[in-house]
C-alpha cells in the first residue's frame, strides 16, 4: 500500500487498470439493456402506415352574405338611432323577401370616438400654437350575417340591399347547409382508400396485415363558391345596384385525408 503512495509509475498503472474495468463494465450493461428494448416487439412492433384521401362534391344549398352599416354624429345616442333606423329597414326588406329571422345574425355592434386634429391659425407674431386631437362626435357601425335558403334569390337581396345605402356588402359565399354529413361520407371513403392501399402494399411486401394500432384524421377541408359582390354588382349615380347579378352556384369540394397503421403479423 506504502508503495502506492510512493511509486508514481506503479499508482498511474493500477489507475488505468481501474478505469479500464470500470468502462469494460458499463459498456456491457448497456449492451444489455440495448438488447432487452430491440426484444420488445409489444413496445415496437412492426407496422406499415397508409394515407386516404377522398373528395365529396356537392352542389350548395344555401348563400350567405354580411352586410354593415355605419353612421356617425355628435353624441352617441344619435349615432345608435342613425345607424338602428337603417339596419331595421333593410331587415325589414329582407323579411319581406321571406328570409327568416334565425337566418339574419349581428355578428357585431361597435361604437368608437371620433376625433379630429385642430390645428388653430398660425399668428405671426406668436406663431403656430401646438394642434391637439379634440372629439368631434361618435361612429356606430352594425355588422350582420344573411343566410338565403333559396340561392337563386341571392343575386335580388344583394341589389335590394344596395339601394339602402349600407355602407358594405361582402362575402357572398355559397355552401352546403348540412356539411357535417359530407364530411362523415368522405371519412368513410376516405378509410376505404386507406384499407386499399395498405392490402396492396402487404401483398407486395409479402406480409399479413394483423389489427389497427393507430389511427388520424385532418380537420376536412371545404372549398366553396364564392364570388366578390363587388364584381357582380354595379351602382348608379344615385348610390342604388343597377340591376339584379347573375351569379351562378358551382360547386363545392369537400375533402378528407385519414392515416392509419397497421401492425404487421
Amino acid at each position: 500500500m506504502n508503495r502506492f503512495f510512493t511509486d508514481t509509475k506503479y499508482a498511474i498503472s493500477w489507475g488505468i487498470l481501474g478505469l479500464l474495468v470500470v468502462s469494460i463494465l458499463t459498456s456491457a450493461f448497456l449492451l444489455a439493456k440495448t438488447g432487452q428494448v430491440l426484444d420488445d416487439d409489444e413496445e415496437f412492433p412492426n407496422s406499415i402506415m397508409v394515407t386516404g384521401y377522398a373528395e365529396v362534391v356537392a352542389v350548395p344549398d344555401i348563400a350567405t352574405f354580411s352586410f354593415s352599416v355605419v353612421e356617425a354624429s355628435e353624441n352617441v345616442s344619435s349615432a345608435q338611432e342613425l345607424a338602428t333606423e337603417k339596419a331595421n329597414n333593410v331587415i325589414d326588406f329582407l323579411a319581406e323577401q321571406g328570409i327568416e329571422e334565425n337566418d339574419i345574425k349581428t355578428t357585431s355592434y361597435n361604437v368608437y370616438p371620433k376625433y379630429e386634429w385642430i390645428q388653430p391659425v398660425c399668428i405671426s407674431e406668436i406663431g403656430c400654437p401646438r394642434g391637439s386631437n379634440e372629439l368631434v362626435g361618435y361612429e356606430v357601425s352594425q355588422s350582420i350575417r344573411v343566410k338565403v335558403r333559396d340561392t337563386q334569390q341571392a343575386g335580388d337581396l344583394l341589389s335590394g340591399i344596395g339601394s339602402f345605402e349600407v355602407s358594405n356588402v361582402s362575402g357572398l359565399n355559397f355552401e352546403v347547409d348540412d356539411e357535417e354529413s359530407l364530411k362523415a361520407e368522405a371519412r368513410s371513403m376516405a378509410i376505404d382508400d386507406a384499407k386499399e392501399k395498405a392490402e396492396k402494399l402487404a401483398k407486395d411486401l409479402g406480409v399479413d396485415l394483423d389489427d389497427i394500432i393507430g389511427f388520424s384524421e385532418d380537420s376536412g377541408y371545404s372549398q366553396p363558391y364564392e364570388r366578390s359582390y363587388m364584381e357582380s354588382v354595379s351602382f348608379d349615380s344615385m348610390g342604388g345596384a343597377s340591376a339584379s347579378p347573375k351569379i351562378p352556384t358551382g360547386e363545392n369540394t369537400i375533402t378528407k385525408t385519414v392515416y392509419i397503421n397497421y401492425e404487421i403479423k
